[in-house]
Order: structure tokens, then sequence, then C-alpha cells
């Protein structure tokens, strides 16, 4: 824990979902935290409801603007440095391919050359995505080494992010910043009010006795709380400052996790109640993966990093944190107690 404490740490897109979670877990560790990013994307938020940004040098910005990025991290002066600004969902990259190209692609070279401008920086996780790969509808999961592509642009621009991020390490960073990416799974938890995410409309619909809709309920998907991509980013941003690690980290959950959206939703519903249903959409829909899978073995065996959390228990703490701020409750507190019962170690483990 002391290794965070006045730590000067610098991240982008810390208004979003992951983001918000991630400054709040450094704070908790009493890091010095800048962010940049543009104003929260949903309302509510999880940034205004745990009241992040009364905690940390906040500055709004577009990771589009290279300058403004450059001035935010030379003022922050930071020692390490976490980049998840990014457009986050597959249906919006049809929406706005253009758009989603230039914050994911060109966002990302414009923070790789914001770090190799500010000598302060020792390390960087670049958050990229699990869909970075070239998906063949495989079985078996995808490994750190396996080929990246994309069929549609928000899977393309990770590809990119990833591809540009290793350039950016070899030609310009080896000397001063050691530099990973890093591959989540479908992350959930409380906070999240993003729109055609499968967990988010599936509160809304049923906190308003609505059936959910569902695109596609057989596709499968490795769910994970949204705690545990962050516990490993924590850790390998240790590992990075002291020049270990570099390179791509995938962090997903335990294959009994890799659940389809139809397994997913029928253990969600029976924890929200209320009468909580969904019904397949059989409307015409864009492309989407079907079968998506990934091995975090490099990621148990070097970092020591494994998940805590089952899907199971995933669920229940996503329920029972909206239950909280449907309730009215002390949501920076409730989230902190969150992070507090996730660090404790399990019962006969040290």
């Amino acid at each position: 824990m002391d290794f965070w404490r006045d730590r000067p740490v610098f991240v982008t897109g810390h208004t979003g979902f992951k983001g918000s979670w991630l400054s709040l877990w450094l704070q908790k560790r009493h890091a010095r935290v800048t962010g940049f990013a543009l104003p929260p994307p949903t309302k509510p938020s999880m940034f205004a409801a745990t009241e992040i940004g009364g905690h940390m040098h906040h500055v709004e910005g577009d990771i589009r603007d290279g300058e403004r990025l450059h001035e935010a991290l030379a003022q922050a002066a930071p020692e390490i440095v976490f980049h998840l600004a990014a457009q986050s969902l597959v249906r919006e990259g049809y929406r706005d391919p253009v758009g989603t190209i230039a914050t994911n692609v060109l966002g990302t070279v414009n923070l790789l050359e914001a770090v190799r401008r500010q000598p302060t920086v020792k390390a960087a996780v670049v958050v990229t995505s699990d869909k970075c790969y070239q998906n063949r509808e495989w079985l078996w999961p995808y490994r750190e080494d396996e080929a990246l592509g994309g069929k549609e642009p928000y899977s393309a621009s990770k590809a990119c992010a990833e591809i540009l991020s290793a350039a950016w390490r070899d030609a310009f960073l080896t000397e001063r910043v050691t530099l990973a990416t890093v591959r989540a799974g479908n992350v959930i938890g409380g906070g999240d009010w993003a729109p055609d995410r499968l967990v988010p409309d599936a509160l809304r619909a049923w906190q308003d006795k609505q059936i959910l809709k569902v695109r596609s309920p057989n596709a499968i998907r490795p769910w994970q709380h949204v705690l545990e991509p962050l516990a490993g980013y924590l850790s390998l941003a240790e590992r990075l400052y002291v020049g270990e690690a570099v390179g791509a980290w995938n962090f997903g959950p335990d294959e009994n996790d890799c659940l389809t959206v139809a397994g997913l939703l029928e253990r969600l519903a029976a924890r929200w109640g209320d009468g909580a249903g969904w019904q397949a959409d059989s409307g015409m829909h864009p492309a989407e993966t079907g079968m998506l899978r990934i091995d975090s073995s490099r990621a148990r065996h070097r970092l020591g990093w494994r998940p805590r959390l089952d899907s199971n228990d995933a669920l229940t703490r996503t329920v029972a944190w909206h239950r909280a701020w449907l309730a009215g409750q002390d949501m920076r507190q409730f989230s902190l107690n969150q992070i507090d019962d996730y660090e404790r170690p399990a019962p006969g483990n040290p």
C-alpha cells in the first residue's frame, strides 16, 4: 500500500466507469491523482455519485487535443500514467467510426507523445480491450501473442492502439519509460450507466418495470467485476515502475465465468427480483462477436494476479451498489467499502 502514498499519478478518462473506480482506488491509497477527461459521459455517473472530482486534480480536456493533453501532463509531472480515455462501445463505433478512430487511435498517439515529452514519467499503462484480437470465433481463449485485428471500427481501433503503443515503446520510450498494454474482459459493477451495454441496460429496464430486449442472447463473453482488472493494472504499474513487465497483458475471468448473455441475465434477474425479465430482440443489428475469451496465464504466473470474484459475486456486488444508490446512500463510502472488501484476504489466505 505504501508504494502509492503521495506518488504523482495521471489518469486519462477518469470520468468514465473504469476510470472513476481506478481514481477512487488511487485516492484510497493516498496517491496524488490528476485526471484528464471530458465531462462524465452519462448522467448519473460513477464520477459524480462518488464525488471523485473533489479528491483529485480534475482537468477537463479532449484526448484528441494533443497540446492540451501535454500541458496537463507537464503540470501534473506524474511518475505513472494510466490511459483509459476512449470511445468504449462497439455500436457507437458503427454510428461514428471516424470519431471512434480519432479518439481511440489518434488519442492514444497523443498520449504516447505526451509521455515521450514528459521526463518525470517512469511507467505507463495503456488500456485497450479484449476485442483487439483478430477474432476467429475460436473455442479456446486468446493469448497475448495472438494476431490483432478487427471486423468493425471499435475493435480495429483497439488493435491499432496496441500496435502503436508497442511502436512508441520500442522506438522512443525504451530507455526511460516502461510501458504495457492491458486487455480486460467484459467488466461489470456498480456505477455503470453506459448505453448499449448489457448490465446497465438491464438495470435501467428493470428499475422502470420494463422487459429488457436482448440482441445476442447466445453470445459468450468473459464477464468480470470492474475491480478485477483494475487490481491487475495497479499491480502491473508497480512492476513497470521498477523496470519490469513491459508488453501486453490479459486480465480475464476464470473459464467458468465466460457465460452466454442469457446465462448472465438469468443470474442478474434472480438477484434483482421484482419480476425482472428479458426477451430476445429479433430486429436487425450490426454484427458483433459471438465467442470471445482471453487467457490470463501470463498475469497469473508472472504477476501473481488471479480473479478473486466469480460471476455470482460480481453480479451480487453490482446489484447491491445500484440498490444502495437508489436508496440514497453515501455512494463514495459504499464504493470504498466494496474496495476494502475486495482487498481483504480470503479465509485461509495470508
